[in-house]
Formats: C-alpha cells, structure tokens, sequence
C-alpha cells in the first residue's frame, strides 16, 4: 500500500493517536464559559447506510459531555440539493440527540465548503472551539476547502474529521482540512 495514501481502516493505535490529539488541543475560552462545538455530519444518500448506526453512536457521545460539565452544541448537516440546515446552541444533549434522530439523507453532493464558512462565521460571533464532521467523500475543490481551513486554524478553530469508508483522494483532503486547521482526520468503518 501506497504510504501517502489513508490506511482503508484506522488501526487501534491510530484512534487512540487521534483521541490524543483531542485531548491534547488547548481550550481557548474565557474561564467560565462552555465550550462550543460545531457537529456536522454528511447526510447525503451515500451514508444512508451506516447512519441510524452513526446517529446511535454521536448520540451517546454528546449524552457523556454533560459528565464532564457539558458543552453548547450546534447541528449542523447538508444534504439534496444546497441544503444545509443548522440548529441554534443547543446544551442540552436530550434534544440534541432528539434533532440528529430526525434528519434523514438525501441524494446531493458534498458542501463542505458551505459548512466551514458558516463555521468561520459563527466564531466570529463567539469562538467555536472546535468543529467535528463526520463524512466520506470531498467533492469539492480542495484548494479552496483548504484556505477556508487554513482560516479557521488561524482563528484557533481546529477541524476534526471523521473520514467514514477509506475513500483515498477524499482521504486525502480530510486530512489537508484537518492539518491545515490544527485538527486531526480520523478514518473509520
């Protein structure tokens, strides 16, 4: 295998290093304050299939935080033809695993693009502390999804990706986004 291509599935060690690398990003919020996250998630027709899975496994995710103080969430998802819906801060993880469990995929192209301009926008408003997507494929051109990440990193907004399915070239752009931000891309099956 072509090591300047992503491995198809992340190794044990390989999530534990991306896990780490999480754990190690500063907060870089006044003392006080929750943290705000920006979820967003992929909900074109080609993730139908593993997505009440992925929906299970977030909801559990975001049910945890409030163990550890809790954190202001915003949902954010694209899908069909240049829909993108976002939800205002929710901290509450009860309705936030309430409004995941109503989206539904659509067929239509990626629009990650859309999603880190609204992101760059909402830190401008108040700081985002980091944005989480979760996706498998870029159809976008790269060079403009990597200034707009290269933004956000200048902005202490780190993008993290979780690449689902190992497609290679949109691996490889997960991971440009993820590094240009002062994130982490983390594939999974």
């Amino acid at each position: 295998q072509d090591p300047k291509l992503p491995a198809g599935q992340s190794s044990r060690a390989d999530i534990d290093a991306f896990l780490n690398k999480v754990a190690t990003t500063p907060a870089q919020r006044p003392a006080g304050q929750r943290g705000r996250l920006l979820f967003a998630i992929d909900a074109t027709a080609s993730r139908e299939p593993t997505w009440d899975m992925a929906c299970q496994l977030q909801s559990e995710m975001f049910t945890s935080t409030e163990e550890i103080g809790g954190l202001e969430v915003q949902l954010a998802f694209y899908r069909g033809f240049g829909e993108m819906k976002v939800t205002k801060w929710l901290d509450s993880p009860e309705e936030l695993v309430r409004r995941m469990l109503k989206v539904r995929c659509l067929a239509g192209r990626t629009q990650i693009r859309k999603l880190l301009n609204h992101t760059l926008k909402e830190t401008g408003k108040r700081k985002v502390d980091a944005l989480v997507f979760v996706g498998d494929v870029v159809e976008e051109d790269i060079d403009d999804l990597g200034h707009l990440a290269g933004q956000l990193g200048l902005v202490g907004t780190p993008v993290f990706v979780f690449h689902e399915g190992g497609e290679p070239i949109s691996g490889r752009a997960f991971e440009q986004i993820a590094r240009l931000s002062g994130g982490a891309c983390c594939g999974f099956e």
